[in-house]
């Protein structure tokens, strides 16, 4: 009876702590992101950097969109959120956010996936747009809200 009565307990332990990390991980994705960086990354489809620009990169996500403005307001792109997902196992320091959007920039359009990632408690944000499929634009977030 008691290793029935353990089994119970340690079961019930575990569907706790699955319960509080998912409410943790819910109250974080449940909030507007904002991000701030001070340089942008530019890689080819291998992953190799091709470039580095130094400009100040403000990134917003809110439940209806996605904001990023690079260096300064003439090339801020707003889009639409389209599909969203998160999870992370530690609030803004380990976990992952995915998120697509269409972008109008120039008149064109730029259908990008953006990967908010957390590392080690270093946040990368990665833009891919399927236009531009042989290129990969990365800031390393300075400021991580």
């Amino acid at each position: 009876m008691k290793t029935k009565n353990n089994y119970l307990k340690a079961t019930a332990l575990a569907a706790a702590l699955i319960l509080a990390s998912s409410t943790i991980s819910f109250a974080q994705c449940d909030k507007p992101i904002f991000l701030a960086s001070s340089a942008t990354n530019y890689y080819n489809a291998k992953g190799e950097l091709q470039r580095t620009k130094d400009e100040e990169t403000i990134i917003t996500l809110t439940k209806t969109e996605v904001i990023i403005a690079p260096g300064d307001e003439a090339h801020k792109m707003t889009g639409p959120i389209k599909s969203y997902s998160c999870n992370w196992t530690m609030p803004y320091k380990e976990g992952k956010t995915v998120v697509t959007s269409t972008f109008t920039d120039g008149g064109k359009e730029l259908n990008a996936t953006i990967t908010i990632e957390g590392k080690g408690g270093q946040v990368t944000v990665t833009m891919v747009a399927a236009e531009m499929p042989d290129m990969r634009i990365q800031v390393v977030a300075d400021k991580f809200e």
